[in-house]
């Protein structure tokens, strides 16, 4: 077809005669040829140097070109030409009077190392667009220039804009509203998707303007010299200069560990062939990361914290995330069978529409999932008020928006009759207004089924900016009270400094106090008698104390309280 072009463009202008070669055309070049050996050119058009050191991946803005009568553009790959004899490829054409050309150079010029290698070649499109025909669209002309990539559709929003284009091919301007749009590129049977790419053109202020948008680089670049030039989406404008990438389509991901298995106590997350979390350990999680989405990854789980390549593996999931989507992605279950009853396999149990921040300033947000393999279907009740029903090992509850307050909550079975735990949950104590969160069941409750293990049922909450999970705090029969009707209280809370207790009775009582972090390591303790006074002054000095989130436990007369107390030095 191209040939056929060329042919008719001669022919035309042996017809013009002697007037044509005062006539001009309108050209722009853009240089996509990803072969290393032609990274940076010179241009000629006959015996002139129009363009040097020119760049892969940059164009020429529109310039004249002589019209009607025969002219050779000259690529030379040594930038330091000094005459038109010096080009390494020639294309004799002849331009159209009047007329306005995109000129895409594609292809490989040296095919030692690259498969497939077509011929290094000039790909031709006439009618082009300096300006868009609509004040408020883009006019897009689409050139598919990677050599390795199959014949593709390009689709928004389930409507294809362009259908079944090959290597060396163009599809004709798409005039489409000014908005920043998703694409997918797959394959021309539309069941593989190739890419999927944000098109920002309001973002980039594209409202009038034309453009064109070229396939570029290498799919496999294994099978391209090891190629830097990994395919993608680029965008020249008129005015040439460097083209611009569409970037790839993301989605945002927070992944929580809740795998209580001892053999996947610390495990390495690979994403694709990237390692993303190195000795990511059991109850933390990771910050929301931005992942690829709209194309098929692989989320792999190595058990070897030594982990050097995706290959080591233990476990593989392959999945597609789809575009500007946020998940929480929580690993539940067992690697190694052997020692646990009931045994669920290790998986990845994935909630969409995520949240990174709570939809109210006075409220938190929350998600629980359930991920205890041996806990019963649960609901979850404060004050007699049924806020989760019926909740199964693997399945989430959908978030909760509640005032931001100290809660007591109870977990129990789904017939309401058996309660498993019952906890604090001290949302206001924890700052954590205007945040999302997400609780997860975690643990075993018969630990003597489940290799005796040390990973007890608890209820652990995990924040948007990852890190340890942190407990809630489980009540036993006098959580509140260690005398009757003797209601604890700390403060300052979070604290700096010191740190009293008021006790809410003056009955006359040997106090033991611990401070707890979160490995559960006693970082400080202490034995007290209250002498009858119901307020305990500078109980604790904090100031030396790493910030963080601590249990208080207090302990009299054969019962427990547990509080959660916050250190924040600022």
């Amino acid at each position: 077809m191209k040939k056929n072009l060329f042919k008719f463009l001669l022919f035309s202008g042996s017809m013009i005669g002697l007037t044509a070669s005062a006539q001009t055309a309108r050209v722009q070049i853009i240089h996509n040829c990803p072969d290393a050996a032609a990274a940076t050119v010179d241009v000629w058009l006959d015996t002139t140097r129009i363009i040097n050191n020119f760049n892969f991946r940059t164009a020429s803005a529109f310039i004249d070109a002589p019209a009607g009568i025969p002219i050779n553009i000259g690529i030379a790959v040594d930038t330091t030409s000094t005459s038109a004899s010096q080009a390494a490829v020639n294309f004799p054409i002849t331009l159209m009077p009047n007329e306005t050309y995109v000129v895409v150079a594609n292809g490989i010029v040296n095919a030692a190392g690259y498969n497939p290698a077509p011929a290094f070649d000039l790909d031709i499109y006439p009618a082009a667009r300096e300006t868009g025909i609509s004040s408020t669209n883009t006019d897009i002309l689409v050139a598919h220039g990677s050599t390795d990539a199959p014949f593709v559709d390009v689709e928004t929003s389930n409507t294809t804009l362009v259908n079944n284009l090959g290597y060396g091919s163009f599809a004709g301007y798409l005039s489409v509203p000014t908005a920043n749009l998703n694409i997918e590129v797959t394959d021309s049977t539309g069941a593989i998707v190739v890419r999927s790419y944000l098109a920002p053109l309001q973002t980039l202020n594209l409202q009038g303007k034309a453009i064109t948008v070229v396939a570029s680089g290498f799919l496999n670049t294994a099978n391209n010299s090891n190629s830097a030039n990994t395919f993608g989406l680029w965008a020249a404008t008129a005015a040439g200069g460097n083209l611009i990438p569409l970037p790839a389509s993301t989605a945002r991901v927070q992944v929580i560990h809740n795998c209580a298995d001892a053999a996947a106590s610390t495990v390495d997350v690979w994403l694709g062939n990237t390692r993303i979390i190195n000795n990511f350990n059991f109850r933390t999680a990771s910050s929301f990361i931005d992942a690829p989405a709209g194309v098929p990854i692989n989320i792999g789980i190595a058990v070897d914290t030594t982990s050097t390549s995706a290959s080591q593996a233990a476990v593989n999931f392959p999945i597609t995330l789809m575009p500007n989507e946020t998940y929480v992605v929580v690993a539940n279950g067992i690697v190694n069978a052997a020692g646990y009853n009931p045994a669920p396999a290790f998986d990845l149990d994935i909630y969409p529409a995520a949240r990174e921040t709570g939809i109210s300033s006075t409220n938190t947000d929350i998600l629980v999932a359930h991920g205890s393999t041996d806990a019963p279907f649960v609901d979850v009740e404060t004050s007699n008020n049924t806020l989760i029903n019926n909740l199964g090992y693997g399945s989430f509850a959908g978030y909760l928006s509640v005032p931001t307050a100290n809660l007591n909550i109870e977990v129990t079975d789904s017939t309401g009759t058996t309660v498993v735990r019952s906890y604090s949950a001290p949302l206001q104590t924890l700052n954590l207004q205007g945040k999302a969160i997400t609780v997860v069941a975690s643990g075993f409750l018969n630990t003597a089924n489940n290799s005796n293990s040390t990973n007890t049922f608890g209820l652990w909450v995990a924040t948007a900016t990852g890190g340890n999970l942190i407990p809630l705090p489980a009540n036993t029969t006098s959580i509140i009270n260690i005398a009757d009707n003797a209601e604890i209280t700390m403060f300052p809370n979070p604290s700096s400094d010191n740190v009293s207790i008021q006790l809410g009775t003056t009955e006359n009582m040997n106090i033991q106090l611990e401070l707890i972090d979160l490995t559960g390591r006693v970082v400080l303790s202490k034995q007290i008698n209250n002498n009858g006074q119901n307020v305990l002054t500078n109980v604790f000095n904090v100031s030396e104390i790493s910030n963080g989130t601590y249990t208080l436990s207090i302990v009299s007369n054969n019962k427990k309280s547990n509080s959660i107390l916050m250190v924040n030095h600022k």
